[in-house]
């Protein structure tokens, strides 16, 4: 069944289902089931003097991605302290949230996550008794735009967002019998399962780029020269010709993947401007520390696009493979001297391209450079393919996500637009 045959069989599906679906809270769920909803440990309970370099994870904000812990530079704890708050520990089919900045995003807890730790500044949902809560479904629920929007109009605080246990206990859901939470639970994995996939694709690629960086600049035979020579920075780009081209802000900004995977569009005002093959550098506070790196791959031939005033735009030169700026920029180097170029007031300090045209990097051989530049290329392709099956893959997920749980669409239904994207 196509996508546009599903939309136009709400009205004939909608109700049919729904008189034994249960109206109750997250709150009601967890403690019916033995489970309950409590906060990480305090910073009084664990220091950043206590995180080792090997160690059991511990799961921060920063690593709830969409449904997925994100490990990606993950912080660690001792056995010893594990032990001591054991309290905290998390289980297969946990869901952690942030308690504070933005609140409406959740991570399932996978098997490979068991025994980690709910990590200081995080919420730990815990259902227990499965046998009526099927907890990847509750997980799915409270991703809803629905309870999105609850979630974040209950939440406390003027500058930031805050959430708390009696926040989360509070959010109304609406949940049907166990086998159809079950099938619900099955379409919408093997849609994620997929993209995780893809999300291991891509970071492995990522990892042998870098490494490849690295031994170009490892030859100490190589001379060193400004990043001038080898990038140009902000290079001048024609205005687009879209009346509505498309539009970067700093949460397009990706900070661990490496290619840009979302964009809107709008009417063309000031900004940066870049095309296919560009880098773009977070060049201000806390962007630029926290690694907010893209590279630009997704527009259409000479297409410009416009982004925030807080990038610098990283452009290879004759000669340089196109991934070259993002690896510099990504380099731990390079990395340690833009930081400490940064100026301005606590909170908002930037920094220029200007601050970064001296930085020295070595110029790798011609022979080395075309090594690079077609192991790159190859790979690339890759990951663009990846990232715009991700992209199709996650809409649809997006789009059937609410109509699975309000039940305007069934399972089935569901089922066979999976298998034409899966």
């Amino acid at each position: 069944m196509s996508r546009h045959a599903w939309k136009r069989s709400f009205a004939s599906n909608w109700g049919n289902s729904m008189h034994n679906w249960e109206r109750t809270t997250l709150g009601a769920i967890c403690e019916s089931s033995g489970g309950g909803i409590q906060t990480g440990p305090f910073g009084s309970q664990l220091h950043a003097s206590d995180y080792v370099q090997d160690g059991t994870p511990s799961v921060m904000p920063q690593n709830i991605g969409d449904n997925r812990i994100d490990p990606t530079g993950i912080a660690r704890v001792s056995a010893s302290d594990i032990a001591r708050l054991s309290r905290y520990t998390l289980r297969a089919g946990d869901i952690v949230y942030s308690r504070r900045g933005d609140v409406e995003r959740r991570a399932l807890v996978r098997t490979d996550n068991e025994g980690w730790l709910c990590g200081t500044g995080c919420l730990r949902v815990r259902i227990g008794d499965q046998r009526r809560y099927d907890s990847r479904f509750v997980s799915y629920a409270l991703g809803i735009p629905e309870s999105r929007k609850w979630i974040k109009r209950h939440a406390v605080g003027a500058t930031m967002l805050n959430l708390n246990t009696s926040i989360l206990s509070a959010v109304p859901l609406l949940i049907p019998p166990i086998s159809e939470q079950h099938a619900i639970a099955e379409v919408l994995q093997a849609l994620d399962d997929k993209i995780a996939a893809n999300d291991q694709i891509i970071a492995k690629v990522k990892d042998l780029l870098a490494a490849e960086f690295v031994s170009l600049q490892e030859n100490s035979e190589n001379e060193l020269v400004p990043i001038g020579e080898l990038v140009e920075l902000n290079p001048k780009v024609q205005k687009p010709d879209a009346k509505e081209p498309v539009y970067l802000d700093m949460r397009n900004l990706p900070d661990q993947t490496m290619t840009v995977t979302s964009w809107s569009r709008r009417s063309p005002r000031g900004g940066a401007r870049f095309q296919n093959g560009d880098t773009l550098l977070a060049r201000i506070t806390p962007c630029l520390e926290n690694g907010k790196v893209g590279y630009v791959d997704f527009l259409m031939g000479d297409e410009v696009g416009l982004g925030s005033t807080e990038f610098i735009v990283m452009r290879p030169r004759k000669g340089i493979p196109t991934v070259f700026p993002y690896f510099l920029a990504t380099d731990a180097t390079f990395r340690e001297f833009a930081i400490k170029r940064m100026v301005g007031t606590s909170g908002r300090q930037r920094l220029s391209a200007g601050d970064i045209v001296s930085f020295q990097v070595r110029r790798p051989s011609e022979r080395d450079l075309a090594r690079f530049s077609e192991l790159s290329d190859a790979l690339m392709g890759r990951v663009k393919a990846a990232v715009d099956e991700t992209r199709a893959l996650a809409t649809a997920r997006d789009e059937l996500l609410p109509l699975l749980m309000s039940g305007k669409v069934r399972v089935r239904e569901a089922e066979e637009i999976v298998e034409g994207v899966v």
